[in-house]
């Protein structure tokens, strides 16, 4: 479902470049994928973004190449589809302890995006879009068993007093979800799951500014923070890889390199002072 997902976002994008207009596969060109990411950069994509874009074009164009539907062009070899380290957006245990521990009783709404975001951070900062599609059957016995939509790999977590806390506060409903993020099941749920994510990093956004974090605050935090907070209590990366669902430990090492630089930072600093 991910993968499908990935890939008709993509189309979108360049069916808005292409104004809806029929394309061709012969049509598809090196010059043709340049004047995409031109497009792309004058609408302020970023980097990452349209790289995204492109891999997902390019799997889509390959598949075609397979089927013999049309001749390998390499239409993407004059294209970024590389991965740059994002902006840092973890943070430490103290700012999670001052997230949990703010008084939001006169704020339901951003009550609700701040218990939604804990549960990431208690879940070994599970993604959104796997929170969102929790059932009720996958906790059983304590444990709760899920697959990431991403990848389809299947995690175990112990279940602890505070995600029991958090779901007493939001299951009582006759719902198969765990959380009323899919409210209808008659309904696109993937509309349904997309809007809800938009309103709670709005209010999250909202949350960070009245902590003063000077960043972003989303839900992805609770997944970088969990990941940068495990490596500073050494835990083993083989650990930290299992538990996020990683499909491999170098894919750990390069989500943890984009989420600390203190060493680095430390490292110029005596260098500066030394001068």
């Amino acid at each position: 479902m991910y993968k499908r997902q990935t890939y008709t976002t993509a189309l979108n994008s360049f069916l808005r470049f292409r104004g809806e207009r029929d394309l061709l596969f012969e049509e598809v060109d090196s010059n043709l994928m340049v004047e995409y990411e031109t497009f792309l950069k004058g609408i302020n994509v970023c980097p990452n973004s349209s790289s995204f874009y492109m891999r997902n074009l390019r799997a889509i164009y390959n598949r075609a190449v397979e089927r013999e539907l049309t001749v390998q062009r390499y239409p993407f070899k004059h294209v970024y589809t590389g991965v740059d380290k994002t902006v840092k957006r973890a943070v430490p245990l103290k700012v999670i302890r001052r997230i949990r521990d703010l008084d939001l009783t006169l704020s339901p709404v951003l009550d609700y995006a701040r218990d939604l975001f804990m549960f990431s951070f208690y879940t070994r900062g599970m993604a959104f879009v796997d929170m969102a599609y929790l059932k009720k059957k996958d906790l059983q016995n304590g444990v709760l068993v899920y697959r990431r939509q991403k990848t389809g790999q299947q995690l175990f977590i112990k279940w602890e007093k505070p995600m029991q806390e958090i779901l007493d506060r939001y299951g009582h409903n006759d719902s198969p979800y765990l959380f009323p993020v899919i409210k209808d099941t008659a309904k696109d749920v993937v509309r349904q799951y997309r809007s809800t994510a938009h309103f709670i990093n709005g209010k999250l956004k909202e949350l960070g500014k009245r902590l003063g974090l000077g960043m972003p605050l989303t839900m992805y935090v609770a997944r970088h923070a969990w990941a940068s907070i495990a490596r500073s209590k050494n835990v083993p990366l083989a650990t930290i890889s299992e538990a996020m669902g990683h499909d491999s430990e170098n894919t750990t090492k390069i989500y943890l390199a984009s989420l600390d630089t203190s060493q680095v930072d430390k490292a110029n600093d005596i260098i500066l002072k030394s001068l």
